[in-house]
């Protein structure tokens, strides 16, 4: 097995940059922020973070599922917001894809995101 192997899944967005969906080294998928893009048009979609947050847990999910995992395996996950005054309504979204025990969890304020998004979610996942 390589050090490091890449994951694409049509099912998210493609990089826009140079870097890759995920990465799976030593029993851990490392997934690349995922902000709300729209897999095939690669628009961006949702106007508020909620709406946001909902398209880039999608997409984080499809990842996951391409590279052997699911989000039921999340160990941890960071949440970039705009604007931390929108953290309870993503809060709301991002409740609805985990169930307990919940991965450890950070939430920083970035002063902006990609494309002009509102939230940006990356996670570290057991592969089995």
């Amino acid at each position: 097995m390589a050090d490091r192997e890449r994951v694409h899944t049509d099912r998210a967005p493609a990089a826009i940059g140079p870097y890759s969906q995920a990465i799976v080294s030593g029993g851990f998928i490392f997934t690349a922020g995922q902000i709300a893009l729209d897999p095939a048009s690669g628009e961006m979609v949702g106007e508020d973070a909620p709406a946001q947050a909902e398209r880039a847990l999608q997409s984080l999910a499809a990842v996951l599922e391409a590279a052997g995992s699911n989000m039921k395996k999340v160990v941890k996950c960071t949440v970039f917001l705009v604007d931390m005054g929108e953290f309870a309504a993503v809060n709301e979204v991002y409740a609805r894809y985990f169930d307990e025990p919940f991965p450890a969890r950070s939430a920083v304020q970035a002063a902006a995101l990609p494309r002009g998004a509102r939230v940006e979610i990356e996670a570290i996942a057991r592969l089995a």
